[in-house]
C-alpha cells in the first residue's frame, strides 16, 4: 500500500456551469433599433407616395376612371371611323390568389371602317393616341394588332374582328375589387333629347320599327364633355335594311357588307349590325379629336 498523498483540488463532482452568453454592445442595439424605425418609415412613405409596381396594388375602383378616360381617348382618336360604345363588362370570376377573389373590368369600342382599310385605321388611331401610351401596330399571323399602355397597368388593344369591323378594348386584368366599379353616369333623359337619339329614332322609323328601350353608354372625352351611344334593337326585318337605310346615308355609306351598314348623318355615327334574327342600331356622338 502506497503512502503517497495526492495534492491539488479535487475534480468537480457535477457538470461545468455554462459559459456566460456574450452581450451585444450598446451601440449595436441602438443602431439596430434606429435602422428598423427608418425602414418602417420608408415603407410607410412608399406605400402612400410611390406609384404601384404590380397590377394588384390598384383596385378595380381605382382603375375604373383610368379605363373610362382611355375609352374617351379611343373615341377621340377613331372618329374617322364609325364608332359605337359597348357597355362595360365586369367579370367577377377571377382570383388574385387562392385565397383572394378579384374582378376584371373590360370596356370596348366597336368601329366600322371601309373593308380592306382595317390595318390603316388601326395605325391612324395608334398615331393619334397620347405619346405616353407608347401605342403601336404590328402585323401578326392573325392580322394587325394595336397595343398600348394607358397607365396604372391598364392595357389597350385593337384588332379586326370581321371585314370592315374593328374592336378596341381597354382591360384592367384581375384586380382586388375595393369599393367596386361605377360606370360613368348616363343621363338617359338627356340622351332621349340628344342628336344621337334623334338619329336612332329616324333610322328605326325608316326600318318600320319602334325599337326597344334604348341602352345608353357614355365615356368622358379628353377635353371635357361626354361621348354617348344610344342603342336599340329593331327586331327581324323583311325588307333589306341596307336599301331602307340608304337614303339616310345619302347613298354613300362608310361600310356596306352583309353584316354591317354604317354611315354618318348630321354629325352622328350610325352603325347597324345586321344579324340573322334582328338588326341592332347604334347612334353615337363622339369627342373632338
Amino acid at each position: 500500500m502506497s503512502g503517497a498523498v495526492q495534492t491539488g483540488f479535487p475534480p468537480p463532482a457535477g457538470p461545468r456551469p455554462p459559459a456566460p452568453e456574450p452581450r451585444w454592445p450598446r451601440w449595436l442595439i441602438v443602431a439596430t433599433v434606429a435602422w428598423a424605425v427608418l425602414l418602417a418609415g420608408l415603407t410607410w412613405v412608399s406605400a402612400r407616395k410611390d406609384p404601384p409596381t404590380v397590377r394588384e396594388q390598384r383596385t378595380l375602383a381605382e382603375a375604373g376612371p383610368v379605363v373610362d378616360a382611355a375609352i374617351g381617348e379611343l373615341i377621340a382618336a377613331s372618329w374617322g371611323a364609325v364608332p359605337a360604345l359597348v357597355a362595360p363588362d365586369v367579370d367577377r370570376g377571377c382570383r388574385i390568389t387562392p385565397f383572394a377573389d378579384g374582378a376584371e373590368l373590360v370596356r370596348a369600342v366597336d368601329l366600322a371602317v371601309p373593308v380592306g382599310e382595317e390595318r390603316a385605321a388601326l395605325q391612324e388611331i395608334s398615331d393619334r393616341l397620347p405619346t405616353a401610351w407608347r401605342a403601336g401596330v404590328r402585323v401578326t399571323s392573325e392580322g394587325p394588332r394595336l397595343r398600348a399602355d394607358a397607365g396604372d397597368f391598364v392595357t389597350v388593344q385593337g384588332r379586326p374582328v370581321a371585314d370592315g369591323r374593328i374592336r378596341l378594348t381597354v382591360d384592367t386584368g384581375c384586380r382586388l375589387v375595393g369599393d367596386d366599379y361605377t360606370a360613368p353616369g348616363a343621363d338617359t333623359a338627356g340622351a332621349e333629347a340628344g342628336a344621337e337619339a334623334g338619329a336612332l329614332a329616324e333610322a328605326l322609323r325608316a326600318l318600320g320599327s319602334t325599337g326597344i328601350e334604348p341602352e345608353v353608354v357614355v365615356a368622358p372625352c379628353p377635353g371635357g364633355g361626354l361621348a354617348r351611344t344610344v342603342r336599340s334593337a329593331a327586331g327581324a326585318l323583311t325588307a333589306s335594311p341596307q336599301a331602307t337605310l340608304a337614303p339616310l346615308a345619302g347613298g354613300t355609306p362608310v361600310v356596306d357588307t352583309g353584316e354591317v351598314y354604317a354611315f354618318r348623318r348630321d354629325g352622328v355615327a350610325v352603325l347597324a349590325d345586321l344579324g340573322a334574327d334582328e338588326v341592332v342600331l347604334s347612334a353615337t356622338t363622339g369627342c373632338a379629336g
